[in-house]
C-alpha cells in the first residue's frame, strides 16, 4: 500500500518484479465490464445478425490482440511506460503529437466507462443521483490509481476471478432468451456492416497499444517476449470477445438492453443477484477506469517531462491525476447521451489517430532497431533521437490524412472509398499498412546513412549477457 515513486523514469533492475502470467489478470479483468458489452451492442445495431455478428467479434479481437500483445512484450526489455518510447520515433518533443491525442483517448474512456458505472450505481441506489454517483466513484479511482502499479496489479487479480464467476452466470441467462428468428442464417451476411463491425472489434484491442507496456515494465529483463505476449494476447483477446458476445446477444433479444443496460441485466438475473451484479458492474469500471487514469497521468508528465525536468513526488502525482480526474467527471455530468451512439463514434475516432502510431513504433522496435534503444538518449532533448523526427511525423499525419476517403462517423463524414463500400469503414487496414511501409524504408535510408543501423545489428549480435552488461552501464 506504499505509493509508487516511478512514473515515466527507467524501472532498474533491483525494482524489477512479478511473473509474465499477472499480465493475464490485467487485460482479462480489465475488459470484463459493460463498456465492452455495448460494443457489442453496437455491433448488432450496424445491421448484423447474431452470427455474422459474433463472426466479427471473434476476427476483430484475434486480430487486434496480437497488435497488443506485441507491444506488450516491450514492456520487460525497455523498462519504460510505452508511449515515451516514442521518443525514438517521432523525436522527443514530436513525440507530444501522439502524446497530445492519447490524453484525449484516455480522458474520453474515463468519461464513458464512469457514466456507465454511474448509471449502475443509480440504478442500484435511485435516490443517488447520475452526477453524484460518477464523482464518488472517479473519487474511488483516484485513490486506487494515487498508489499505482502494484496495488492495481493486485485488485485486478482479485477482480479477474470475481468477474470470471459472474460473467459465467450471466451468460447462461443470456443464452436463455428468446432471439428473432434468422439470427444464425450464414446467408444473411451484408459486407458493408460486417466491415464496419470488425473495425470497431479490432480496434479495441488496438487502442490500448499506447499503454499496455506501462504493465509489463516492471518485469525482470529476463521475462521471455514469448510469455509477455501470450499471456497479454489470452487476457486480452478472451476477456474482450466474451463480453461483446454477450452484448451481441443481449442487444438481439432485447433493444432495451440499450437503453439501460445494467437495468436489463437486473431483470434478467432476478432480484436476489441485482445486488451483486450492480456491485460487479461498478468494480468492473473502477478496475478499467484506474488503468485509463494512470495512463493518462504517465501521458501528461512525457508530455511537459521534455520542458521542465519534473520530479514527480507523490503530492504531484495526486494533483496531477485530480485535475485528470475531475476533467474527465465534469465531461461525463455535462455530456451524457446516446451510450451506443458516442461508444460507436468514439471507437471509430481512436482508429483513426492510434493504429497509425501502432504501426509506426512496431515497425521501428522490430525490424529497424530491434529493441535497441538508448534510455539515456530517450530523456535528451538533445540526444541522438533529436526533438523532431519528420520522417516518422510525416508518414503519421499522411497516414492520418490518407484515411479521410476511408472513414465512416455516423451524421459526421462518410468518405468516397466507405460508400462504395457500402458504408464500410476499413480506415484501420490503411492505418496499418501504410505507415509501416513509409517509415520502414525511408527511415532504414536514414539510419543507413548515418551508421546507426550498423550499429544496431552489431548490438544485436552479440551475446545476451554482453548486452545486459553494457546496457547496465549506460544506463
Amino acid at each position: 500500500m506504499r505509493v509508487e515513486q516511478r512514473s515515466i523514469d527507467y524501472i532498474p533492475d533491483a525494482e524489477r518484479h512479478g511473473k509474465a502470467r499477472d499480465l493475464f489478470n490485467i487485460w482479462f479483468s480489465a475488459n470484463m465490464q459493460l463498456t465492452p458489452v455495448m460494443t457489442g451492442a453496437v455491433v448488432v445495431s450496424l445491421g448484423l445478425n447474431i452470427f455474422w455478428a459474433l463472426a466479427a467479434v471473434i476476427i476483430g479481437n484475434i486480430i487486434g490482440g496480437l497488435f497488443m500483445a506485441t507491444h506488450s512484450a516491450q514492456g520487460p526489455k525497455l523498462g519504460i511506460p510505452q508511449m515515451i518510447q516514442s521518443r525514438a520515433q517521432f523525436g522527443v518533443v514530436g513525440a507530444i503529437l501522439p502524446l497530445v491525442l492519447v490524453m484525449v483517448m484516455y480522458i474520453g474512456s474515463v468519461y464513458y466507462s464512469g457514466l456507465l458505472g454511474a448509471q449502475a450505481i443509480h440504478s442500484a441506489l435511485h435516490g443517488v443521483p447520475v452526477w453524484l454517483a460518477m464523482i464518488v466513484l472517479n473519487g474511488v479511482t483516484l485513490i486506487v490509481t494515487t498508489f499505482g502499479y502494484d496495488l492495481i496489479h493486485a485488485i485486478e487479480k482479485y477482480f479477474a476471478i470475481v468477474f470470471a464467476l459472474f460473467f459465467i452466470l450471466i451468460t447462461v441467462e443470456a443464452f436463455r432468451l428468446p432471439l428473432p428468428s434468422h439470427s444464425w442464417s450464414v446467408s444473411g451476411f451484408k459486407y458493408g456492416p460486417f466491415l464496419m463491425a470488425l473495425s470497431i472489434c479490432t480496434t479495441w484491442l488496438l487502442t490500448y497499444a499506447p499503454y499496455v507496456a506501462d504493465y509489463s515494465r516492471y518485469l525482470p529483463r529476463n521475462t521471455s517476449s514469448t510469455a509477455t505476449f501470450t499471456w497479454t494476447y489470452a487476457g486480452g483477446v478472451l476477456g474482450t470477445a466474451w463480453p461483446m458476445i454477450l452484448g451481441v446477444v443481449l442487444i438481439a433479444a432485447s433493444a432495451k438492453f440499450g437503453d439501460n443496460p445494467t437495468g436489463f441485466l437486473a431483470q434478467m438475473v432476478g432480484p436476489t443477484l441485482a445486488p451483486i451484479l450492480y456491485l460487479v458492474v461498478v468494480l468492473g469500471i473502477l478496475g478499467v477506469n484506474v488503468l485509463n487514469l494512470y495512463c493518462a497521468f504517465m501521458a501528461t508528465v512525457t508530455t511537459i517531462e521534455p520542458f521542465t525536468k519534473m520530479k514527480v513526488t507523490p503530492t504531484k502525482r495526486f494533483v496531477m491525476l485530480a485535475i485528470i480526474d475531475a476533467v474527465s467527471t465534469y465531461i461525463g455530468i455535462v455530456g451524457q447521451g446516446s451510450l451506443i451512439t458516442i461508444m460507436n463514434d468514439f471507437l471509430l475516432m481512436l482508429q483513426y489517430i492510434m493504429v497509425p502510431w501502432s504501426a509506426i513504433n512496431l515497425v521501428d522496435f522490430y525490424l529497424l532497431r530491434r529493441g535497441n534503444y538508448s534510455i539515456k538518449d530517450i530523456f535528451d532533448v538533445n540526444g541522438k533521437y533529436g526533438r523532431f523526427n519528420w520522417i516518422c511525423i510525416g508518414s503519421y499525419l499522411v497516414t492520418v490524412a490518407a484515411q479521410i476517403p476511408f472513414m465512416n462517423v455516423a451524421g459526421v463524414y462518410e468518405g468516397p472509398i466507405s460508400k462504395a463500400l457500402n458504408h464500410a469503414d476499413i480506415a484501420w487496414i490503411i492505418a496499418l499498412i501504410l505507415p509501416a511501409v513509409i517509415y520502414y524504408f525511408a527511415m532504414k535510408a536514414k539510419l543507413l546513412a548515418t551508421g546507426e543501423i550498423q550499429e544496431i545489428h552489431k548490438f544485436s549480435s552479440r551475446s545476451p549477457m554482453d548486452v545486459i552488461e553494457s546496457t547496465q552501464t549506460e544506463r
